[in-house]
């Protein structure tokens, strides 16, 4: 069961649209929060997501938006009359993952909901691929720095350089890349790599 934050800024009765949550299933939390409690009651109250009905986002709205999305995204639905391009964007980039500006239309919200979780679903996949592939890159390049150092100390070929990574990786239990990191971070403070493991260089 989802537990939903209701979020607003307007002096409007919100109950109905509670009432109308509840009897579609999802776990409502007790009190609606204020824009300026959002990041506050999110860290304290973990909901799985987010509606907010405002007039139109305030500044401070969408930097506690932002805030919580840099740490601890989730899917945020926003209700405004709002129909401002220049602020749907600034919306959708503070983390909005669905901005509509037609009402708050109790039959449309369990389709709007199920919408929305698939998009936010979705973008979270792309950005932990995304995440993962920076990662893999800064290793590749930490690697290739690594025996680049080793090549210029030990006068070892690419080869060699990467069989001695390997060896020291597979001795100590550790990643390649960890066991080039530590090269690399000693390099400044060693002015030479230990050369007690190193490989017989092919004939």
């Amino acid at each position: 069961m989802l537990r939903v934050l209701l979020v607003t800024d307007t002096d409007k009765p919100i109950g109905d649209l509670r009432d109308a949550l509840a009897k579609l299933g999802y776990d409502m939390l007790p009190e609606p929060a204020t824009p300026q409690a959002l990041h506050r009651v999110v860290e304290r109250e973990r909901p799985d997501v987010i509606i907010i009905d405002t007039e139109s986002p305030a500044r401070d709205t969408l930097e506690q938006l932002a805030v919580m999305n840099a740490t601890a995204p989730r899917p945020v639905l926003m209700f405004s009359h709002d129909a401002n391009q220049q602020l749907i964007r600034s919306a959708v980039n503070a983390g909005v993952t669905a901005y509509l500006v037609e009402g708050l239309a109790s039959e449309r919200l369990a389709p709007i909901l199920e919408v929305a979780l698939a998009r936010f679903a979705q973008e979270a996949q792309l950005r932990e691929r995304l995440t993962q592939a920076e990662n893999e890159l800064a290793e590749r390049k930490l690697i290739d720095r690594a025996k680049r150092l080793l090549m210029e100390q030990q006068k070892m070929t690419e080869p060699a350089a990467y069989a001695l990574l390997r060896k020291r990786a597979m001795n100590q239990s550790l990643k390649l890349a960890e066991v080039a990191r530590q090269l690399v971070d000693s390099a400044s403070s060693s002015p030479s790599f230990p050369s007690s493991d190193k490989p017989r260089e092919p004939r």
